[in-house]
């Protein structure tokens, strides 16, 4: 039995563009295309999409992913399922967790109590995506991050906090009049990038350009970025490369 694009995109929840991006950065292959090109998926390829889904709900990366995927992809699909499993009932007990702290923060208040710090933030992951970050980047890069962001000025926080904004409403504009990517304004607008960047990291020629294409491949930065005009962050990716091609070693 074989479902198409549109079959799937209805079942799934999944638009036929994400599913489309999927296939183009090879995350989920239909199993056979139809003339005209139409994609068609069978059982195999919706257990895969319901692993994708599965590790998007754990607030995975599409480039994390595609990496878990290749490693399980010699196991069987009911060992893969129970891990997901496992995964899913820890982050189940994490939102328990949460819900506890938040009935004791009521009760205690209602009474006229106090609470201790730690037990006002029990259960709380600051940073949902530092463990994905330290593994794809390591942890000197990240314990460097987070050494720039605490010696931070008044400025550079201000920066830091208004500075993508500015950038993705200068884009914006580039994008609605046709500005090519290599326009000196263009490159001028990703050098503002370049600098709210460089509050976090320094990044060379290899790793912008990788920032790029992770803008337009994970779903979570398009999302983010271009809030449904994938345009904007096709526009952005390619506007990055050519300035770390031009400016960065």
């Amino acid at each position: 039995m074989s479902w198409s694009i549109n079959e799937v995109a209805r079942e799934s929840g999944v638009t036929s563009r994400t599913l489309r991006h999927y296939h183009a950065i090879g995350l989920l292959e239909p199993a056979w295309t139809a003339d005209g090109g139409r994609r068609y998926y069978e059982q195999e390829q919706l257990l895969r999409l319901q692993r994708i889904l599965l590790l998007r709900e754990l607030g995975l990366g599409l480039g994390a992913i595609g990496e878990i995927l290749a490693a399980q992809d010699g196991a069987g699909a009911v060992e893969v399922l129970r891990r997901h499993r496992a995964w899913l009932l820890a982050e189940r007990d994490r939102f328990d967790r949460l819900v506890a702290t938040v009935d004791n923060t009521m009760t205690t208040l209602e009474r006229g109590g106090t609470m201790t710090a730690q037990s006002m933030f029990d259960g709380f992951d600051h940073n949902p995506y530092e463990a994905e970050a330290r593994e794809r980047w390591g942890d000197k890069a990240i314990d460097d991050s987070m050494a720039r962001q605490r010696s931070w000025s008044k400025e550079q926080a201000e920066q830091a906090r208004t500075g993508f904004d500015a950038t993705r409403a200068k884009f914006a504009e580039f994008v609605a009049a046709g500005t090519p990517v290599d326009d000196p304004q263009v490159q001028e607008a990703v050098h503002g990038h370049y600098e709210w960047i460089c509050l976090f990291w320094t990044p060379n020629r290899e790793s912008y350009k990788g920032l790029a294409d992770l803008y337009a491949d994970d779903e979570r930065f398009r999302q983010n970025i271009g809030d449904g005009n994938d345009a904007l962050v096709e526009y952005l990716r390619d506007a990055m490369k050519v300035y770390a091609d031009a400016r960065l070693a």
